[in-house]
């Protein structure tokens, strides 16, 4: 791929890695594999290069954001899971890094839990989608090349 390409990487959180066994009447049936695979192919075809990373640790997740400005990245499309609604320290590394985001949920997280209504990321994001499913990540990244 060619680094003249934008760079966007899509981040996720913990749980992600069971898309596809975990709980497919929320999540969908789709593994986070088919869903990379569906987003790397996107970005070709909107000519951006997409590279998708996942953690079920917040401090790797920190980690992976702290080095996104040194690699050239454009934007970060993120999936936080849980962490979006604990994470202060995730909210603090997204602002640290001064890069622009969108938040991504596979369900409606209004529609879910209570403690899933509020979000640490929300408030800095460029956007925010929810319940669009697996095609949320598709949408976030047409928004993308249309900012950049």
């Amino acid at each position: 791929m060619s680094e003249a390409l934008p760079k966007v990487w899509v981040i996720n959180g913990p749980n992600l890695n069971l898309l596809g066994r975990r709980e497919p009447h929320i999540y969908g049936h789709q593994t986070l594999a088919d869903i990379e695979k569906t987003l790397e192919d996107q970005g070709t075809a909107l000519g951006l290069q997409v590279e998708c990373f996942q953690s079920n640790h917040e401090g790797g997740l920190i980690d992976i954001l702290h080095s996104a400005p040194g690699k050239a990245v454009r934007f970060i499309v993120i999936n936080a899971g849980a962490y979006t609604h604990t994470s202060i320290a995730l909210a603090d590394a997204l602002a640290g890094i001064a890069l622009p985001y969108i938040e991504v949920h596979l369900s409606n997280v209004h529609a879910r839990e209570p403690f899933r209504h509020h979000s640490y990321l929300s408030a800095k994001a460029q956007a925010v989608l929810c319940g669009f499913g697996s095609a949320g990540y598709g949408y976030a990244l047409d928004f993308v090349r249309k900012s950049i």
